[in-house]
């Protein structure tokens, strides 16, 4: 299921459903993680080719609206 402007996707996982940029494994619980540890959107965008600034703000839009989901995840891997 394709959400925020197409660029996020949902789709199944062992710890509930994923959401990911388009059909990629760039995970949105990480890129929010990366942010959260002071990566800046330039040098997040250094780090993944092919991903697009509107990437990005599509992430950033999806954690705002579902931010217990994806603070779940980030909880669950620092746990791992």
């Amino acid at each position: 299921m394709l959400t925020e402007a197409g660029r996020i996707t949902r789709r199944p996982h062992p710890d509930g459903i994923e959401a990911c940029i388009r059909d990629t494994n760039v995970n949105v619980w990480g890129l929010v993680e990366w942010r959260r540890l002071g990566r800046s959107d330039t040098e997040i965008l250094r780090s993944i080719p092919g991903l697009s600034a509107e990437d990005l703000a599509a992430a950033w839009d999806y954690y705002e609206s579902h931010r217990e989901e994806i603070d779940g995840f980030i909880r669950r891997n620092a746990e791992a």
